[in-house]
């Protein structure tokens, strides 16, 4: 809607300033090049979430203007990036032979932080957990080609009804979504001199991969045979599942040899199209049947399990980068409706037993040798993360829990990622990319399942 010439909706940029981390002698982390682990350079990609608050912002028991609040989150930010200083750094190549792999130098580069304001309402929004493609608006777009171009970024706009939507741009290659739940806490934290009730207890972040490196003086060679060793794992499950699954996609001439979807499948721009939709749900998802996925092909359910006490050692408390690998199930299609909830969610269990010390070690000496491609569109693969844990609505930057938060152009948009819901205990929110050719399918199959 327009009024005057105007487009009702468009969003106005106020302010934009750099914010660096705050000088602390003790840390003296200037220059210095933190060496990636293969999980966090398999996703240098951005990861995007929107706050949604719609209290009047406050500290300290008085009301705060847009330019104090701003003010605020400045100050925190600059406090919160003297511990977790990797968000002002920058993505670089690695030394010399030039393999293409990442690094993060320490530059203390900093972040951008945004100001700006609409005339629209939270409530012209609508549902706020379905997507808008006004929610584009919220965040600053980066547009560049090059991933060493990458910059974290803020960005806080008004809305005309006095409420705030607060939008973040991270790197996943910095962070994974725990601790990028975390960091988020401590900036929130620093900014109200407090950390909110029911938020995440916050620790000193611990940077170094430290064990996750494959590079200290073992080759991908010992570490699988260390691997196998350690432990009796018979078959890889996730990467194994996963081959099995795009050798299954080319004998069924779904996808040309060397995974590209065919192009009947493709959007214009060459992207298969997904459309995000968020379900609400207590039951399981019904993917396999909204896909009609033959009786006879397998079907394979993947899922991210935290490796952090998983390893023996376990890593630090604070650690902050990437900890997540993939465990799988894997039946045919016939296999998995006549299953019942019990024997599905027993393999689940199995499956996330199994992930052990010896296996995270053998999945990262493969994620070593595998090449850096995209995932060709596997219908038959559903993926999950589970983000319950990690409560972001929660956050108080001292305007109070958000009503909603919502991640916008994940990395994967296949992965169904399970969220907590701010609106009713207990319940769980799931937000999924699907194809458009089959989202009516799915929302029904979905909804039957209720």
């Amino acid at each position: 809607m327009a009024a005057n010439g105007v487009d009702y909706h468009e969003v106005f940029t106020t302010k934009t300033i750099t914010v660096c981390p705050r000088a602390r002698p003790t840390h003296a982390h200037e220059a210095k090049v933190i060496h990636l682990s293969n999980l966090d350079r398999k996703c240098p990609a951005l990861m995007y979430l929107v706050f949604f608050y719609r209290s009047t912002p406050t500290l300290h028991g008085r009301q705060l203007s847009s330019a104090s609040l701003f003010s605020s989150l400045k100050r925190g930010l600059e406090e919160a990036m003297s511990d977790w200083y990797p968000a002002a750094g920058r993505l670089c190549l690695a030394p010399p032979p030039p393999t293409g792999k990442i690094n993060l130098a320490c530059t203390n580069s900093g972040a951008l932080l945004v100001e700006a304001a609409t005339r629209a309402t939270i409530s012209d929004l609508g549902d706020l957990a379905q997507h808008n493609d006004f929610y584009e608006r919220l965040l600053t777009t980066i547009c560049h080609d090059n991933i060493l171009f990458l910059l974290p970024f803020m960005k806080v706009t008004k809305f005309g009804c006095g409420g705030y939507s607060i939008g973040v741009g991270t790197n996943h290659a910095l962070f994974d979504g725990a601790a990028n739940y975390s960091f988020l806490s401590a900036w929130a934290s620093k900014t109200v001199g407090r950390a909110a009730e029911g938020q995440v207890e916050l620790v000193e972040p611990v940077h170094e991969r430290g064990r996750l490196l494959v590079c200290h003086g073992q080759s991908q060679v010992s570490l699988s045979k260390s691997a196998d060793r350690e432990g009796e794992m018979g078959e890889f499950m996730a990467l194994d599942h996963l081959h099995q699954l795009i050798k299954q996609a080319v004998s069924v001439d779904r996808i040309v040899p060397g995974g590209q979807l065919k192009l009947s499948e493709m959007d214009s721009t060459g992207h298969e199209h997904l459309v995000l939709r968020t379900f609400s749900v207590s039951a399981s998802m019904a993917r396999t049947k909204a896909f009609n996925i033959p009786k006879h092909r397998m079907v394979c359910l993947q899922f991210a399990v935290d490796a952090r006490a998983r390893m023996s050692p376990p890593l630090p408390k604070g650690f902050t980068g990437n900890a997540y690998v993939l465990s799988s199930v894997a039946c045919t299609g016939a296999e998995l409706k006549e299953a019942s909830l019990a024997t599905v969610v027993g393999k689940i269990k199995m499956a996330k037993q199994a992930v052990t010390d010896s296996y995270i070690m053998k999945y990262l000496a493969a994620l070593n040798a595998a090449p850096q491609v995209a995932l060709p569109p596997l219908p038959e693969l559903t993926m999950v993360s589970d983000w319950t844990k990690t409560p972001y609505h929660s956050i108080d930057f001292g305007i109070g829990k958000a009503v909603y938060v919502t991640p916008l152009a994940t990395p994967f948009p296949q992965v169904g990622y399970f969220m907590q819901s701010p609106s009713e205990a207990g319940r769980v929110d799931v937000r999924i990319g699907l194809p458009h050719m089959h989202l009516q399918a799915f929302t029904r199959y979905f909804l039957s399942a209720m």
